[in-house]
């Protein structure tokens, strides 16, 4: 374990903390960068409340992982996936993620956030955030930056990336938390073997679908690699594909939103652009594979599927 990482992210942890005495709201998802900011907020010894925000499509196993944490509350959505799909016209795509809105992103407004959110796991993470990132009225943040002498940098999408060497980045963090979304990301630059390794010393199991395995000294996650809602259009068509086998109910649910969807369309009068005539077509153009082919040989993932 590397234990200057380790006390880095406590230094962090410890610095942003709200001044105010008022917890730290801790964005829990039930995967191994949440568990790794649960274990240092309890060695920083700061206050924290954990969330855990149900998206209604995530795997059965996440949300019996999650029930076992006594310190995480479980924050239960007002509507469901199967309603919005409807309500938007469409399903959740890389490019429109409405479910992350609704489901996720809402919890925890007005607060100062803790994450564990890290390079590692994406380019866009890379280049938008940092181990502070201030987002929302980029104008205003970045003059109140300048005012108060802060050293921070703009990322591609107009927030900034503070530079904690700064003394005034703590005053930046007291005067935008309230209004801006702050996050404070602790472990922003460890990498996917210093995490497993930072929970193997502290005897965290993680989400069973990981199913981490040692090697030669190293942690190896011999099921998934990142934990996620089923069908999240991030991951891939691959990755999509082989989580519709491995859950045909939610695969059939989302069937059934489609096919709802679908009659709303055609209730407006909209265009069919995409060829979207059944709800199968639906998820083959979802997946990202070819309709003609799907039609010849049925896919793996809709064996068993309803004719809808």
């Amino acid at each position: 374990m590397n234990v200057e990482l380790e006390r880095k992210a406590i230094e962090r942890i410890r610095a942003f903390a709200p001044y105010n005495g008022e917890p730290y709201y801790l964005a829990y998802s039930g995967g191994k960068d949440s568990d790794t900011i649960l274990i240092l907020a309890e060695l920083a010894g700061v206050k924290y409340e954990a969330r855990h925000n149900l998206t209604t499509v995530d795997a059965p196993e996440t949300v019996q992982y999650v029930k076992l944490k006594p310190n995480v509350v479980i924050e239960y959505p007002h509507t469901s996936m199967w309603e919005v799909i409807p309500e938007k016209l469409m399903p959740p795509t890389r490019v429109v993620r409405y479910c992350c809105e609704i489901f996720k992103e809402g919890g925890g407004s007005g607060r100062l956030r803790l994450t564990g959110v890290r390079w590692a796991e994406s380019l866009a993470r890379a280049k938008n955030n940092g181990a502070v990132s201030i987002r929302g009225k980029p104008k205003t943040t970045q003059k109140l930056a300048d005012e108060l002498g802060a050293d921070y940098a703009v990322n591609e999408k107009g927030g900034i990336v503070l530079n904690l060497d700064n003394a005034k980045s703590r005053q930046m963090v007291e005067n935008c938390y309230r209004t801006r979304t702050v996050l404070v990301n602790p472990i922003i630059e460890w990498t996917d073997d210093e995490v497993w390794s930072f929970l193997h010393h502290y005897g965290c199991k993680s989400n069973p679908l990981y199913e981490v395995k040692e090697k030669d000294g190293k942690y190896y996650p011999c099921g998934r690699k990142r934990i996620g809602c089923i069908g999240c259009p991030m991951q891939n068509g691959k990755g999509m594909k082989k989580d519709f086998a491995q859950y045909p109910k939610y695969r059939d649910a989302y069937l059934r939103a489609f096919k709802k969807m679908i009659d709303e369309r055609q209730k407006r009068g909209l265009k069919n652009n995409y060829l979207w005539n059944t709800a199968r077509d639906v998820m083959i153009w979802w997946v990202g594979d070819d309709p003609a082919q799907s039609r010849l040989f049925e896919p793996e993932y809709l064996k068993g599927a309803p004719e809808i």
